[in-house]
């Protein structure tokens, strides 16, 4: 039976394409062919599979802009919002959820980005 197999990517509309490129690969380290791209692996305890989420109110996505916000994995939280600091990127918030590490940040054109470190998926 055919099957979504994964996040293919996320889009939305910037002011400035290029700049905005141009953050993600500086800030977050994320650059391709045809902007930012992510390499999936599948790494022991990983938890392979992206979610679509839908919320009835906006609070989770506030301060962001655009009712959306994007999430991407990262290895270690920590290590990362060190890095991002940094680089001059102001973390907003974090949180450990148990099943997660969280931190949010928001990109040059105020969409919101959940960084998440998963915790190892249980036998």
């Amino acid at each position: 039976m055919a099957k979504i197999t994964g996040l293919g990517g996320v889009f939305y509309v910037v002011e400035n394409p290029e700049a905005t490129r141009t953050w993600y690969r500086e800030k977050l380290g994320l650059d391709g062919d045809y902007g930012p791209q992510l390499n999936w692996s599948e790494e022991p305890g990983d938890r392979p599979y992206s979610l679509i989420s839908h919320f009835a109110e906006d609070k989770y996505i506030k301060p962001g802009k655009g009712g959306f916000m994007i999430n991407l994995r990262v290895d270690d939280l920590d290590g990362f919002t060190a890095l991002l600091k940094e680089r001059g990127v102001e973390i907003l918030d974090s949180a450990d959820e148990g099943y997660g590490k969280f931190a949010w940040i928001l990109d040059p054109d105020g969409i919101k980005i959940e960084l998440w470190e998963q915790v190892e998926a249980p036998d």
